[in-house]
Formats: C-alpha cells, structure tokens, sequence
C-alpha cells in the first residue's frame, strides 16, 4: 500500500462517517420553537453543528482506516492478484 492510496481509503472513509453523522442530532427551523430568523427556509436546520460532526466523523475514521489499513497490510485480501 503506498501513502497515496491509504489518503485516499482516509478521504473515503471521512465522508462515508460525516455523511452517515449529518443527520444527528438536527432540528429544521419549522421544529423550533422561534430562532430569530426571518425568511430562512423551514427545512434549514437550527444549530448544523458542523465542527463537533466533523470531529465525530474524523475519530469513527480513525478506528475505520487503522483496520482497513490492517487487513491490507496483513495480506488477508491480495487485491494484486
């Protein structure tokens, strides 16, 4: 495996957890009670959270890339032959 391709199995696997994180947690506009603002679009969410999300989304990748990583380079799967 070089460095290029365990970047890569990372970036995949960054956004399958940030995708599969998005929704926790979210509260449209038209849910909450009043947020103060006018003329934003009911299905926007209150408080996104992004940065707790991404950060989530970063250690579930930790843990997922290590193992993938593992298995590779263990020499259970040969994807060369």
């Amino acid at each position: 495996m070089t460095i290029a391709g365990a970047v890569v199995i990372f970036i995949v696997w960054w956004w399958v957890a940030f995708l599969a994180v998005l929704p926790r947690g979210v509260e449209s506009r038209w849910e909450a009670e009043d947020d103060g603002v006018k003329g934003a679009d009911p299905g926007a969410p209150v408080k996104p959270d992004l940065k707790n999300k991404a950060w989530l989304a970063t250690k579930i990748t930790a843990v997922l890339w290590a193992i993938t990583v593992a298995v590779i380079l263990s020499g259970i799967f040969n994807f060369r032959d």
